[in-house]
């Protein structure tokens, strides 16, 4: 994380001069900020969210900071403030049955990794603010579209896996010695 990611994110809590002495001291630390200033975060179960991350990074989707709580086994990806709207009216245009995620805007908290966390803390960047992200619209439109397309994906898996369970179910094939 840059510096300028650091000053973002450290804006976002409620004493931001603590915030950044915490991280001086300590940049593993994780700290509670506040959701609906700065940011909105969107958090998903951790298979579906790693899948979006990787639908929304090899697609050149515009998206921002996301970060990955272990233990939780959740995975937020942070939106401009006050997205929820049209994060979800493309739910809406995308699907009646939306999976489930929690949208954390104004009132709520978000725990974020310090600025260089390490491979085996609790929390940690996936992709990390490398200064205050630039509004984008396309940003809480591209996030419903991954959030339902990889639901779509992983349901898919899922029937595959319940079809043919075993790696070798689908055909039984001879061999060059059988023809």
């Amino acid at each position: 994380m840059t510096k300028r990611g650091v000053e973002w994110l450290a804006a976002a809590a409620d004493n931001p001069g603590e915030c950044r002495q915490v991280w001086a001291d300590d940049p593993r630390m994780p700290v509670l900020v506040q959701t609906g200033r700065l940011f909105d975060v969107v958090s998903v179960d951790q298979r579906l969210g790693t899948e979006m991350f990787d639908r929304l990074r090899l697609s050149g989707m515009p998206f921002g900071p996301s970060v990955i709580d272990r233990r939780a086994q959740r995975v937020g990806f942070f939106l401009g403030s006050g997205s929820h709207e049209p994060f979800t009216l493309q739910l809406q245009r995308e699907t009646t049955a939306p999976p489930p995620f929690r949208y954390l805007g104004e009132g709520c908290a978000v725990v974020v990794p310090g600025p260089i966390p390490l491979s085996d803390d609790r929390y940690q960047w996936l992709r990390a603010p490398t200064r205050r992200p630039e509004a984008n619209p396309l940003r809480p439109v591209a996030l419903a579209t991954a959030l339902v397309a990889s639901a779509e994906l992983l349901a898919r898996i899922d029937r595959f896996d319940e079809q043919y369970p075993a790696p070798y179910a689908v055909a039984d094939l001879p061999d060059e010695t059988d023809r």
